[in-house]
């Protein structure tokens, strides 16, 4: 496995890479965002907590293999 086995590690920093978000943010990054239903998205929009303004970006596929995982 990956990141010697650090699964949440590698997905919130694949997420982070993804979407440009700052760290606050990112740790309140909810599985509901990414995967509603349990169904992994292809795109995704969170609001950030400084500006309030959405910001949409893509799940790449391997940020999508780290979620799964």
């Amino acid at each position: 496995m990956k990141a010697g086995g650090r699964v949440r590690d590698l997905a919130l920093f694949d997420c982070g890479i993804d979407a440009k978000l700052r760290g606050c943010d990112l740790v309140k990054l909810r599985v509901s965002d990414v995967a509603p239903g349990g169904a992994l998205r292809q795109r995704a929009t969170v609001i950030q907590q400084k500006t309030a303004r959405p910001v949409p970006f893509e799940i790449t596929d391997s940020t999508r293999e780290a979620l799964s995982a």
